[in-house]
């Protein structure tokens, strides 16, 4: 278990403010908290107590800050993971109630999932043997109020990526979907709502290569003492900017045989 004596007051109380307003969806002022943290190690000590006071099953992950200009967004040289529960990955298609979310947006990405443990030294071929892809509609969301895009990265880290859920599609194995690591790059979609496109998105946009988000994040987790263990799951980055979640049907087209996600915010 980890030792969270490092931690001071303020960042102790900023956790369990984090899962008070996870359980009650009464968001949280990021003034307030504004500093509290000042660095990244910090920032995930108290994301790593803030889900042991979710005491649920971790699922997997999502990264974040993908893209150039999403970490131009945050102030970021580098991307961010946020743990997710084993109950906020949900197939497609979903149903949601307003209830539910507080300030969510949708992302189009792809998700990963692990069929057997990941080694912080696989290769992106290695990565493609050990993985399925399917993909995901990620309904980021946050428990602080007027958060995007101005919430500090900090912040960001400590409220687990602001992690909403992830609904998915067809799960195929990766190699079966692509004949090669480069082919990844070729994945495009559109997102639409309520039968309107919206948006176009690309895979290039997720660190040129959604494979080099998912070995990121291996290697990130490893030099934190932690593995990615068969049956988790990442949703790997965002091909678009985000919008806004509102009611009605969303739905992401891929192409590639992909397949669709659909969910519904009513």
């Amino acid at each position: 278990m980890t030792d969270f004596n490092d931690l001071t007051d303020d960042q102790m109380s900023l956790a369990e403010n984090l899962y008070q307003a996870y359980e009650n969806h009464q968001p949280l002022d990021q003034a307030k908290y504004a500093k509290v943290l000042d660095d990244e190690d910090t920032a995930y000590q108290v994301q790593q107590y803030l889900m042991q006071l979710k005491n649920e099953p971790i699922g997997g992950y999502k990264v974040s800050l993908t893209s150039e200009e999403t970490q131009k967004m945050f102030d970021s040289q580098n991307p961010l993971y946020g743990v997710q529960v084993v109950s906020h990955f949900v197939p497609s298609p979903s149903h949601f109630r307003t209830s539910q979310l507080m300030d969510p947006l949708a992302e189009v990405e792809l998700m990963f999932t692990a069929t057997q443990d990941l080694q912080p030294n696989d290769s992106l071929e290695d990565l493609m043997r050990k993985t399925t892809i399917a993909p995901d509609i990620e309904v980021p969301d946050s428990r602080f109020s007027d958060w995007f895009p101005d919430l500090s990265k900090y912040l960001v880290v400590a409220d687990a990526a602001v992690g909403g859920y992830v609904v998915y599609g067809r799960q195929v194995p990766t190699t079966q979907a692509f004949a090669s690591v480069d082919a990844v790059t070729q994945v495009t979609c559109e997102l639409l709502h309520d039968g309107q496109t919206l948006k176009t998105g690309a895979a290039t946009e997720v660190l040129s290569n959604p494979l080099l988000s998912l070995q990121w994040l291996v290697q990130k987790l490893a030099a934190q003492g932690v593995q990615f263990l068969a049956g988790q799951r990442v949703s790997s980055g965002t091909f678009l900017l985000p919008e806004r979640v509102t009611t009605g049907q969303w739905q992401a087209e891929f192409n590639h045989d992909l397949g669709d996600v659909e969910l519904t915010v009513q």
